[in-house]
């Protein structure tokens, strides 16, 4: 294995102000520094007339997931994905479902220590046909995740970007470049949700996701997590999955995704999932032909259909694939259709397990 590389890397996308502050380009805080101060996300911090990286090479734990997790259903359904995140964010989201580690100020959190060439080896030897980076946002530890990305590349290993999309132009165009395929969250269709409950805006996630769909070879799914009484009207709905049929195709995969109470918003109730199945029927109502339920058991909402013939495609039980009925290109084994996504042999469902990795190094 790889040694253990310095975790205060080098940081990219800066510039100096007039008045002497150091400006992080990387998201759209630009947030403004002087000596020894942090970004929000807290791991991007200036030193002198530098900007580093403070979690390059440092990780909050490895595991083999279902790709199914991510969510991604269009993506080499039924494989394995090695996941792991960093510390911090750019986001400040008062519902956050991984507080412990995208809220963290501890770096003692980071437990494992790993280089890209680590990681590419460790993917491999788990029989992981993609590595995501998920958990916190890959924006804010972008260098490290593009140096994984190539890495994985050399070796026939995919990457995988669970992002919020929070990002500038100019990182956007070499992150994306670099990834294979991404789920980004839409949190949810009103500024003013993004303003009080996130920290940020709407406008910049909604210029990622038409980059990314119009502009990259990255395969794009995008999840809104539906939270009772704050993003999950019908009129926000319609709006939502108009926008993203209108602006991004009908062929977009859209997960909605069950909220439970966490971080600082324990006091709003779970989501309901008779909700969910609402959202469903509302986007496919606006001509999406992909729409999906999450963090509930439901098989009908999970399950991928023809849009040619109706047949079900991929039938699905939490993470587990129960029936398969597409070909090797990703046509529908019935009819013919191609279904849009990235698609291989198909070699059996992963399943709903979970398995811890460590890795070793040398």
């Amino acid at each position: 294995m790889s040694a253990v590389p310095e975790s205060r890397h080098p940081g990219r996308w800066w510039s100096m102000l007039p008045d002497g502050r150091m400006q992080c380009d990387l998201c759209p805080r630009e947030c403004r520094l002087h000596d020894g101060q942090r970004g929000l996300c807290f791991v991007r911090m200036r030193e002198g007339e530098r900007m580093l990286l403070t979690t390059y090479g440092r990780s909050s734990g490895f595991c083999v997931d279902p790709i199914e997790k991510k969510p991604l259903n269009h993506f080499l359904p039924g494989s394995s994905v090695l996941s792991f995140g960093t510390a911090g964010c750019n986001l400040a989201c008062k519902f956050c479902q991984n507080w412990d580690i995208s809220k963290s100020r501890e770096m003692d959190t980071l437990m494992d220590a790993a280089g890209p060439e680590a990681i590419a080896e460790a993917a491999v030897a788990a029989g992981a046909e993609s590595v995501a980076f998920t958990y916190n946002d890959p924006v804010i530890f972008a260098e490290y995740a593009m140096d994984v990305a190539d890495a994985c590349r050399a070796r026939g290993v995919r990457t995988v970007a669970v992002t919020a999309g929070y990002i500038s132009p100019e990182p956007r165009r070499e992150f994306f470049a670099k990834m294979d395929a991404a789920n980004v969250d839409l949190k949810a269709f009103t500024d003013d949700f993004y303003v009080r409950l996130t920290g940020a805006k709407l406008g910049p996630v909604l210029d990622t996701l038409r980059y990314v769909k119009h502009e990259t070879g990255c395969w794009l799914e995008i999840t809104t997590l539906l939270i009772p009484g704050k993003n999950d009207g019908d009129d926000e709905l319609d709006a939502l999955t108009r926008w993203v049929a209108d602006e991004l195709g009908a062929d977009v995969p859209l997960h909605f995704s069950a909220f439970h109470p966490d971080w600082k918003m324990t006091d709003v109730r779970a989501t309901p999932a008779a909700t969910l199945s609402r959202a469903r029927a509302i986007g496919l109502s606006n001509g999406l032909r992909y729409v999906y339920t999450g963090n509930v058991r439901d098989i009908d909402g999970a399950t991928t259909r023809c849009p040619g013939c109706s047949a079900e495609l991929i039938v699905r039980d939490g993470y587990r694939i129960l029936d398969y009925a597409l070909d090797e290109r990703g046509a529908c084994r019935h009819c013919g259709t191609p279904i849009p996504g990235r698609f291989a042999r198909y070699r059996g469902s992963f399943g709903n397990r979970r398995i811890p990795v460590h890795l070793a190094m040398a």
